[in-house]
């Protein structure tokens, strides 16, 4: 699988979890019809389903990569959904996390 379907399936796991869980925290934090849980539910299964598109032959490091583009996406949704802008504390920590996940990813590994 190339680079850019692997971050595609990435990117899509993680706009699917980030609205499942908003969903519940909207219902939870912020006084939102329990209605919220029912596309919250369904964006939750679409986000563990895209992760085993995920091309890796253990869940545990496709889980562990997918960690990394999970923070980076948190911050893009703090900043386009919720118009909080991160601050450079914020993108430090997302780009150390996404080195480390494209390391996780990408290393030659044996076969």
């Amino acid at each position: 699988m190339t680079a850019p379907a692997t971050l595609a399936i990435y990117a899509g796991a993680a706009l699917a979890e980030i609205a499942g869980c908003f969903a519940v925290w909207a219902w939870m934090r912020q006084g939102a019809s329990a209605l919220w849980l029912v596309p919250g539910i369904l964006s939750l299964a679409v986000f563990a389903w895209l992760l085993t598109l995920a091309p890796s032959d253990f869940a545990g490091r496709a889980y562990a990569a997918y960690g990394g583009v999970y923070i980076a996406a948190s911050l893009g949704w703090l900043w386009l959904v919720e118009k909080q802008r991160p601050d450079a504390w914020d993108m430090t920590g997302a780009a150390i996390c996404v080195l480390g996940a494209a390391i996780i990813l990408f290393a030659p590994r044996a076969a």
